[in-house]
C-alpha cells in the first residue's frame, strides 16, 4: 500500500511540476510582452496579439480526412466545419446557415453524418472525416455523384455536397426503401432551388442498383 502511494505521490508531482512549468513559460512570455518597448505600428504589423491568442488559446487535435492525417493546433470554439473550410482548406462543404437547419456542411465523421457546424473539431479527436472532397478516386466519382449528375440533382449546386453525403447515409442507414421514406430522412438538407424529385430519384438508383457505396 504504501509503494502504491508513492507512485501515485510521483504521478501526481509529475503533473503538477508539468502544469507548473506550462504556467511559467505562459507567465514569461506574457511579461516579456508587457515590458517590451511599446510600438502600436510594429505590433500590429506583425499581428503579435494575434500569435499570442494562438500559443495560449489552442488545443491540440489529431485528426484523420480524406484518409490524411493531420496534427493541428485549433481555438476550442472552432467548428469542425470552420477547420475543413478555412484551415485544411476543403471549401466543398458548405456553410449554409451555420445554425445546422440546411445540411449544407454535412460530412461523415467515423461513418456517420453530422452537420460540421454543430460539431467543434475538438471534439474530434482522433476521428476520421469525410467530406465531398474524399468520395470520388481520382476521375472515378462516387456512384451517388454520377446519379446526381445523370438525374439533374442539383441547379445552383451550393447544397450538392451536403445532399450527396446525406444521400450515401441513408442508404446505409437503411432508411432509401421508398421514397416517402427517403424524403423522410433527406428533410433536414434544404434545397433553394427545389431539385427535390430529382435528389430523391438519384437516390433511389443508388439504392436499387446496389451500388458499393
Amino acid at each position: 500500500m504504501a509503494a502504491k502511494r508513492t507512485i501515485k505521490s510521483k504521478v501526481v508531482e509529475e503533473e503538477s511540476n508539468s502544469s507548473r512549468r506550462d504556467f511559467i513559460k505562459k507567465s514569461s512570455l506574457l511579461t516579456a510582452f508587457a515590458l517590451a518597448p511599446p510600438s502600436f505600428v510594429l505590433a500590429s504589423e506583425n499581428k503579435w496579439d494575434e500569435k499570442i491568442a494562438e500559443y495560449l488559446e489552442t488545443v491540440p487535435l489529431s485528426i484523420e480526412v480524406n484518409g490524411t492525417k493531420h496534427n493541428l493546433n485549433v481555438e476550442p470554439r472552432t467548428t469542425l466545419l470552420d477547420l475543413l473550410r478555412e484551415q485544411l482548406f476543403l471549401t466543398g462543404t458548405k456553410k449554409g446557415c451555420d445554425h445546422g437547419q440546411c445540411g449544407a456542411c454535412t460530412v461523415h465523421v467515423d461513418g456517420v453524418r453530422i452537420l460540421s457546424c454543430l460539431s467543434l473539431a475538438s471534439m474530434q479527436q482522433n476521428a476520421q472525416v469525410t467530406t465531398i472532397e474524399g468520395l470520388s478516386k481520382g476521375k472515378k466519382l462516387h456512384p451517388m455523384q454520377e446519379a446526381f449528375i445523370k438525374n439533374d440533382g442539383f441547379q445552383c449546386g451550393y447544397c450538392t455536397p451536403g445532399q450527396i453525403m446525406s444521400g450515401i447515409a441513408c442508404i446505409k442507414e437503411g432508411h432509401a426503401n421508398s421514397r416517402e421514406e427517403i424524403r423522410e430522412y433527406m428533410s433536414g438538407n434544404i434545397c433553394r432551388c427545389g431539385a427535390y424529385h430529382n435528389i430523391v430519384d438519384a437516390i433511389t438508383e443508388v439504392k436499387e442498383g446496389g451500388k458499393a457505396l
